[in-house]
């Protein structure tokens, strides 16, 4: 698939070639990460999105949720609202990096004022809805904010109720709340009369200031919402959006006729680097984060591509065996005989082989008596889902790439503006993130195999921490990931991340997320799993069980009555789950097997404190919290168990 873009494309330098001991082989000059830039291209977001209205002023940009239905807006007039929102904000007295906080769900509101943001020259604080008065006091204070927009009351409350921690703050605007009779909270739609108000005195300022931003401006702040500790700021340029969205243009897996359903978390690093390749390609984004509509709207949208995390897959996957599983008999029987023909064809695709003869025969009725039916659910025009944020498990992948529906898996940081490689659908492995993006640099660290990544991608640092940027940026601007991976054939396979390695007291090295992600493919009654053992004499383990396929669970085995708590203490669902850790350890070495579990009493949640806003495990602050279950694991235990 190549883009039909009309816009001007920058040229972006060759994928590097590293190696064999290791290090990076570029040519051309170097003037920013050790990666060159090509004179005359896009500097900004600001200019990128003028770039674009100006390109395709009539072709449909954003369809969001409207009175029950769905609305759409076409470029021109995105940029009519756009331009509001700018001028509004710069009448209210924004200057040039400013930082103005977004604090809301996914929402074409979100994007607009982003933009607008963007274009006035302001920066903007990403705030996710999740986080409380103090988190977002801390954000607010620590990034020096001065504006704030905020989705509705609730979200307008959290602000208010620490209004005299934040001083800088001079406004909040909010998207669906109510103002305030002291001036301090202004709706969205005054912000816009006021800023068309502004327009019409000088309408020649909007586009001056946003043509004048420069790529090295600060665009974005996103605070890492980390597994521990206070998170930190990080800053972003223009350039570093531009360079993603040039990147993934050039790798041409999108194109202008491309239709995106948009739902993932905007206050994240993934939202907006999506975001940034739309303005960039001149796709239509369907624009709706909420996450029970996620369903519904894949079959009225029926997209060509969807951004999704890890743990989408896992419970679509669960959900799928679960329901074969209830069919019974000869249902069941067919749909394991119809998943094991799309393994061994997902297997000979991997080794560049087509299936023919006897398999493609079989899957043939495979795919009409099973795989089809799930492709509908999808929206029938589905060319690709894109996995990223969190480690997709082997099994989960190989099952969707069975049935014929391709997961482009990638992998990138927060400060390296989220996307630095990503499979393509003409270069795909399975159990790997893909190839670097045209422009990005890898080396492996020899001395621990931590990755290490250069690129226009990479963040300028972390806001006001000199010493934490200079333990991450190293010298000639490498950024240490944090991440354990191998770079092979020209694809990087990620093994784990530094921190969460586990080393047992006996000195054996134990990656958690590879059986993590095992037993949920293998037991759909799971939610979450924490492999423990950090200088333990084995490996224990926490797991959450799936509400909805517990119930069920429940239900088949005459214990509909028990509520989740008394579940987790059943002895029978203890036994289900003990025999799916008896499948897990029976493919591990001796030293990773588990030797005792425990259900716990709750799912972990992001409210919780338990996961991210992206569904990453806080694999420390879940062990702190249940430090005293973990430790009983261990009473009296021998060094050799």
């Amino acid at each position: 698939m190549t883009s039909t873009s009309t816009s001007t494309t920058s040229t972006i330098s060759a994928p590097p070639i590293v190696g064999g001991n290791g290090s990076p082989m570029t040519s051309g000059s170097t003037t920013k990460n050790g990666i060159a830039k090509a004179a005359g291209g896009t500097v900004s977001v600001a200019s990128m999105f003028l770039d674009r209205v100006a390109a395709t002023p009539d072709r449909k940009a954003y369809t969001f949720p409207a009175g029950g239905g769905w609305k759409t807006v076409t470029w021109k007039e995105t940029r009519e609202r756009v331009m509001a929102i700018s001028c509004g904000l710069r009448a209210l007295g924004l200057e040039s990096e400013q930082r103005v906080a977004i604090l809301g769900g996914t929402r074409f509101d979100w994007i607009l004022a982003d933009v607008g943001i963007l274009c006035a020259g302001g920066a903007t604080t990403t705030i996710y809805p999740q986080n409380t008065p103090d988190e977002c006091a801390y954000i607010l204070t620590d990034s020096n904010t001065v504006l704030a927009f905020a989705e509705d009351d609730g979200q307008v409350a959290k602000l208010v109720a620490k209004r005299a921690e934040v001083p800088k703050l001079k406004h909040v605007i909010t998207f669906d709340g109510k103002p305030s009779a002291d001036g301090f909270v202004i709706t969205l739609a005054s912000l816009e009369e006021k800023g068309r108000e502004a327009h019409a005195k000088a309408p020649d300022d909007f586009e001056k200031i946003a043509r004048a931003v420069k790529n090295d401006a600060l665009a974005t702040l996103i605070y890492t919402s980390g597994t521990t500790g206070k998170p930190k700021g990080v800053e972003l340029t223009h350039d570093c959006w531009v360079y993603t969205a040039e990147a993934l243009e050039v790798t041409g897996i999108l194109g202008l006729d491309d239709v995106q359903l948009l739902w993932l978390p905007m206050a994240h690093s993934f939202g907006k680097v999506l975001e940034a390749i739309q303005i960039k390609v001149g796709f239509e984004s369907a624009v709706d984060g909420r996450m029970d509509k996620l369903v519904d709207n894949l079959g009225a949208i029926k997209p060509t591509f969807v951004a999704a995390v890890p743990r989408v897959f896992e419970k679509v996957y669960n959900k799928v065996v679960a329901g074969a599983k209830d069919g019974g008999g000869l249902k069941y029987t067919i749909f394991k005989w119809a998943v094991e023909n799309g393994r061994q064809a997902s297997m000979l695709r991997q080794q560049g082989k087509q299936p023919g003869g006897f398999l493609a025969w079989k899957l043939g009725i495979a795919d009409k008596l099973v795989f089809s039916k799930l492709r509908d659910k999808f929206g029938g025009r589905l060319k690709y889902f894109v996995s990223g944020s969190a480690p997709l498990s082997r099994e989960v992948h190989q099952f969707f790439d069975g049935a014929n529906i391709m997961i482009l898996e990638g992998y990138g940081l927060t400060e390296t503006s989220a996307a630095s490689f990503v499979n393509l659908p003409t270069k795909m492995k399975i159990g790997t993130v893909g190839p670097p993006l045209p422009g990005t640099e890898i080396k492996i660290a020899p001395d621990d195999g931590e990755i290490l990544i250069r690129g226009r991608g990479v963040m300028r640092g972390y806001h006001g921490l000199k010493e934490q940027t200079a333990e991450t940026l190293r010298g000639d601007g490498w950024l240490a990931t944090g991440d354990i991976g191998e770079y092979i054939d020209g694809f990087l396979r990620i093994t784990d991340r530094k921190k969460d390695l586990i080393k047992t007291s006996g000195g054996k090295y134990v990656a958690p997320q590879a059986s993590e992600g095992k037993l949920k493919a293998m037991c759909p009654l799971l939610s979450q799993v924490v492999v423990h053992g950090n200088n333990r004499q084995f490996c224990s383990m926490l797991v959450s069980l799936e509400p909805e396929a517990a119930k069920k669970w429940a239900t088949d085995n005459g214990l509909g009555a028990l509520s989740y708590e008394e579940l987790t203490k059943n002895d029978q669902m203890k036994a289900a789950i003990q025999a799916c850790i008896d499948q897990l350890n029976a493919t591990l070495a001796r030293y990773e097997t588990i030797k005792k579990f425990a259900i716990l009493p709750k799912d972990l949640t992001i409210e919780d404190g338990d996961l991210t806003p992206t569904q990453k495990l806080k694999r420390k602050a879940v062990e702190a919290k249940y430090k005293d279950l973990l430790d009983g694991f261990y009473v009296g235990a021998v060094a050799d168990v």
